[in-house]
């Protein structure tokens, strides 16, 4: 049995056809907050409601979470709505305190997809609950493999009912999104499991709420299953990721205004690689404006120690160290130097402006 064997995932009076929308904020904050957000999605039309109860921090002493007390809160979202309750898990306490409260989803997280440890400890855990659906999202790292064993070890352990969360991998220094969305490893996923559920995160992928809407329309446009959006009644004082949350109001305005279009979804070879040649203009643009960002630096240090700006042999040394290295990577010589004067000019503007 592999991943081919893992077919779609089905909700009954849940998605009807539809893309599966699964929303609610970042952490459960409070009985208040968590019930509004889920009464306001309810009446949105939403079906399903996310919150996180263990929040794994990258900083210690960042709110954490609010742990078990939080499990009362989704259920009593499940009692008064009739949604279905969503929440991460990270350990095999956390496995055992939702499953005892009769969380019907469980997501595991990015840090604990990358860990094959903690994978195998929760797959061992879930063994012999083959009615429980789980969702895994991609590991930090762009690696397939490691997303793919996650998920593995979890259908090993007789979980059947698995979905792919697709929610951007982290990346060094400034760029447009917060996570970069590499979409080639989720098309490369669908082919190993071309039955399995694939959801987009357009939250987490694009770190800003201004992002959610064109995410999630391009998310559908290339044919996901669904989506995991993050949804708060007062994102603005969320206590995690509030940069990134959207009202329910706003969500409802989104969700009402996807198109969802007939047909196959858009995951030919001509779109996928059109894709990636956007996924590297936008590495491109990261990595000039950080080297534009250092040449300011430079510029400053030269005027502190009356040097001129511009250094002509710096800049021809550079010039041909770049044009050699261009050689060796199939890049003509004419190009490279067209290139490189390009950003040399630029970057002399720069640091005479600062």
């Amino acid at each position: 049995m592999d991943l081919q064997d893992i077919e779609a995932l089905k909700f009954p009076d849940v998605d009807g056809g539809s893309p599966l929308i699964i929303a609610g904020p970042c952490s459960a904050e409070s009985e208040q907050q968590t019930l509004d957000t889920a009464r306001a999605l309810h009446r949105a039309g939403v079906k399903v409601f996310r919150a996180g109860i263990w929040k794994p921090r990258t900083t210690p002493g960042c709110f954490e979470g609010v742990g078990n007390r939080g499990l009362a809160w989704l259920q009593q979202v499940k009692r008064e709505t009739g949604m279905l309750v969503a929440t991460e898990v990270a350990t095999i306490e956390h496995v055992h305190d939702a499953l005892a409260a009769g969380i019907d989803i469980l997501w595991v997280g990015a840090r604990t997809t990358a860990n094959p440890f903690a994978m195998q400890a929760i797959a061992d855990t879930l063994q012999g609950h083959d009615d429980v659906t789980v969702l895994v999202k991609n590991p930090l790292n762009p690696d397939l493999d490691l997303w793919m064993g996650a998920l593995q070890r979890l259908f090993n352990a007789g979980i059947t009912r698995l979905g792919a969360v697709h929610r951007g991998f982290s990346s060094a220094g400034a760029h447009i999104y917060r996570n970069d969305p590499q979409w080639h490893i989720p098309f490369e996923l669908r082919r190993h499991a071309p039955a399995m559920t694939i959801l987009c995160d357009p939250s987490h992928i694009g770190g800003k709420r201004e992002f959610v809407e064109p995410l999630t329309q391009q998310a559908l446009d290339m044919g996901f299953d669904g989506l995991m959006i993050e949804s708060h009644c007062d994102p603005d004082h969320a206590l995690s990721d509030s940069v990134q949350q959207i009202k329910p109001e706003i969500l409802k305005n989104i969700l009402d205004h996807l198109v969802i279009r007939s047909g196959a979804p858009i995951e030919d070879e001509l779109a996928l690689l059109r894709q990636q040649i956007d996924d590297c203009d936008h590495e491109l643009l990261a990595v000039l404006a950080r080297r534009m960002n250092v040449s300011r630096q430079i510029g400053q240090y030269k005027r502190q120690q009356g040097l001129q700006i511009v250094q002509p042999k710096r800049y021809q040394e550079v010039i041909n160290a770049r044009i050699s290295e261009g050689q060796s990577l199939g890049l003509t010589n004419e190009f490279v130097q067209e290139i490189m004067q390009t950003i040399h000019e630029e970057s002399v503007r720069q640091q005479l402006n600062d």
